[in-house]
């Protein structure tokens, strides 16, 4: 059954230069090596492979970019521009690198213990990738192209396609069930050591807060699941049950209850106040959470009305920020484009930052399919450039 990924609800917030950069070279030496290189091509492929059985320190990094034919180029390629855009995106140029070129490394590494055959292709370190990216947005959504007698697109949770479509069914049910898996010239155990490397250096990343962090990422899910659970309390400590009981806490507090953190208090306090159409109180709240932590985002109806609300009440450095929150963490979202509408005003008109109201209003530009709401972007994207251009935000 064709099943291919084609794109992420993800909208990166910076040009992925060096993931461009590693598709670049990838393409140029395949090109080189098969197409325009004659003879001196077919010879570095066969010297800069890695050899199993004696491998060279140089061929763990040149085998990355030597690929087999052009669909295993074209497959790969296809990965590491769907997941590698946004992975870069949070690592940064320099720290991807590294991580892209140490994910092959510890692929081929993995390969070269079992096997004695010779390897090419970038599929170990776009293995890293792909869970590195589950890692940090295992709540994105992908879209996947399906066709059989006819063709339709649909999208689904990154976590349940890269676990159980490219990880468990592509690279170990599916193996198991081919009588010839064993003789295919797919290094699955390069594949699994990308993964595994991928999934525990981006979740350790994570964890010591070498990456920028948000409530949406593996960690943080993981770690509101164990206080829901009862696995932890407050910061760290154990459950109730796992302590000596006192008679004052049965009687002040049941057994299964959880104490909260101090963030988890006030969000919960922002989800009743606006559940009491309180809305005053409940954005007074989330500019609380905001100093206990400026990761924080509410759902996304929530916060979106605490935006709304903070735009009307001009507060409008604090409208922009919560604004600014939604995006990043609801790229998919429907009204996306109306959002950044608000936010290109709200930087032009009310707070003179008008860089930044040209990089909203331009998307919202390319977004919008009302007329009136494009006039209207467009007329305050001309003050903006006049603006910007003429050095008034610094």
């Amino acid at each position: 059954m064709p099943l291919i990924p084609i794109g992420t609800e993800f909208r990166t917030r910076r040009a992925p230069v060096a993931n461009w950069v590693l598709i670049g070279l990838n393409v140029a030496v395949f090109v080189f090596t098969d197409y325009l290189g004659g003879s001196v091509g077919g010879q570095i492929k066969t010297f800069y492979a890695l050899d199993a059985v004696r491998p060279t320190v140089a061929q763990y990094l040149t085998y990355q970019f030597l690929h087999g034919d052009v669909w295993h180029l074209v497959g790969n390629m296809l990965f590491l521009w769907i997941f590698g855009n946004p992975v870069c995106d949070r690592m940064g140029a320099a720290g991807y690198t590294l991580f892209y070129l140490a994910g092959g490394i510890f692929a081929g590494f993995a390969f070269t213990l079992t096997a004695d055959n010779p390897l090419v292709g970038a599929s170990g370190a776009i293995a890293a990738v792909t869970t590195a990216f589950l890692a940090l947005f295992p709540r994105v959504h992908i879209t996947l192209l399906w066709w059989a007698f006819f063709i339709f697109t649909f999208r689904v949770p990154a976590m349940i396609l890269i676990v159980f479509k490219i990880i468990l069914w592509d690279n170990i049910l599916a193996p198991g069930l081919e009588r010839q898996a064993m003789a295919s010239n797919v290094a699955y155990s390069a594949h699994l050591a990308g993964y595994a490397f991928g999934f525990a250096v981006a979740m350790g990343l994570l964890a010591v807060r070498a990456l920028p962090r948000n409530q949406f990422d593996m960690v943080a899910l993981w770690d509101r699941w164990r206080r829901r659970s009862g696995l932890v309390g407050a910061g760290g400590a154990a459950p109730l049950a796992a302590r000596p009981i006192v008679v004052e806490e049965l009687e002040s507090q049941p057994l299964h209850a959880v104490p909260l953190t101090p963030v988890e208090q006030v969000r919960e306090e922002i989800a009743a106040e606006l559940a009491e159409r309180n809305v005053a109180s409940a954005a007074a709240s989330y500019l609380r959470l905001l100093e206990l932590d400026e990761q924080q985002v509410l759902a996304r109806p929530q916060q979106l009305e605490i935006a709304n609300y903070l735009a009307q009440s001009h507060q409008y450095a604090a409208a922009a920020g919560a604004y600014e929150a939604y995006l990043a963490a609801y790229p998919g979202a429907a009204d996306m484009a109306q959002v950044h509408l608000f936010l290109g005003l709200i930087y032009h008109r009310y707070l003179q930052a008008y860089d930044r109201a040209v990089v909203h209003l331009r998307r919202a530009l390319d977004l919008l399919q009302s007329d009136a709401q494009r006039n209207l972007a467009a007329n305050e994207l001309r003050l903006a450039e006049e603006l910007a251009g003429g050095g008034a935000d610094q």
